[in-house]
Formats: C-alpha cells, structure tokens, sequence
C-alpha cells in the first residue's frame, strides 16, 4: 500500500467587486455572465433592490431567472412601490452565474447591487509572494519599538527624581498658615466673612 500527497500545492482567495444595475422600461432585462476563459468558481452575492428617484407610484416587480441545466422558472425577488416600499434588502442571496434579472410590472427604474465574488486560485508560489507583501506592507506601517531593557529603566529613575525634586519644591514654597479648606469661599482667592 502506497501513501500519496492528497494536499495540493494550490489555494482560493475570494475576491470581491461591487457590482449593480439597472432595470427600467428601455432595458427591462439584464444577464449576469461571466467570460468562459475564467476558470475560476463565480458567485454574484446580492445586497439591494431600491427605486429611482423618478420611478412612478406603481409596483415594480423584479424576478430572476437562474440559467441552471433545463430550469429556467422566473423566481420574483421583490415587488416595490415608492410610496409603501422603495428599497428591500436581499441578505447576501448568493446566485451562480449566468443569472438574468427581469422589470416583470412597472416602468422603473430599478437598481440591482450586490457583489461579484471570484475565487481565484493561487499556486503556492504565488502565495508565498502574497504572504512576503502582506508582511513587508506590515512591517511598514508598525513603528519601530525600543528594545526592552535597562534603557527604559533609567527614563523611568529619571522621572522619579524629577518629580520628587518638584514635590520638595512645593513643600518648601508653601505657606505655614494654610488657608481653611472648608466654607464659602474658602480657597477661591476670596476672605473669609468676619464672624
């Protein structure tokens, strides 16, 4: 019995993009697709169907047809009106390309965004390369620390010393007959009323 290598010498970073459009009576359809040379795994991840400012107060009906295999059933994601709902959050409904948005009812516009998530795969060399720029960009932006030792010590003896130079200082210039700390007044640069 022979043991191979089952891990491989590659890996996937996601990469995302901002991604939008816009559906109105003039385009009332757009396909989500992605080249056939990219050989990488693709999600279309949505966030948000809003309104235009111009949309008329009617429903507006948006609907997705996923092109998967022989499927293609028209699935409504949201049903809007500027005047009830201009504006509905998706959560992230993850689509695989290629994905066809449709204007069903109503003259628009409508605006789809969300995000195109690429996983692209990196070979360990070029992740060995990422990982030195991670680490030198790192290495940049931290600011350089003193080392440790007896260097810290002597600043820290210093300030002691100072400070207790500045309270003998203080005690010597202090007057014998403090003023009373309790009363109205007292201490504010006011006397005291007569009794």
């Amino acid at each position: 019995m022979s043991l191979t290598d089952s891990t491989d010498s590659r890996s996937e970073k996601p990469v995302s993009i901002l991604w939008g459009c816009e559906l109105s009576s003039g385009r009332s359809s757009y396909t989500f697709q992605v080249p056939e040379e990219w050989h990488c795994e693709q999600q279309l991840v949505l966030r948000t169907i809003c309104l235009g400012e111009t949309a008329r107060d009617e429903f507006h009906v948006v609907e997705v047809v996923a092109e998967d295999g022989d499927s293609r059933t028209p699935v409504p994601l949201a049903t809007l009106k500027p005047s009830v709902l201009p504006t509905a959050m998706l959560a992230g409904l993850e689509l695989t390309p290629p994905v066809t948005f449709h204007l069903r009812a109503g003259s628009g516009p409508v605006y789809v965004s969300g995000q195109h998530v690429s996983m692209l795969t990196l070979s360990s060399d070029e992740e060995d390369e990422e990982e030195e720029e991670e680490e030198e960009e790192a290495a940049e932006e931290t600011p350089k620390k003193p080392p440790k030792g007896s260097g810290v010590r002597k600043g820290s003896a210093a300030k002691k010393r100072k400070l207790e130079k500045e309270d003998e200082l203080r005690n010597s210039l202090a007057p014998e007959d403090p003023l009373p700390s309790k009363g109205r007044g007292a201490g504010r640069g006011r006397k005291a009323p007569k009794k």
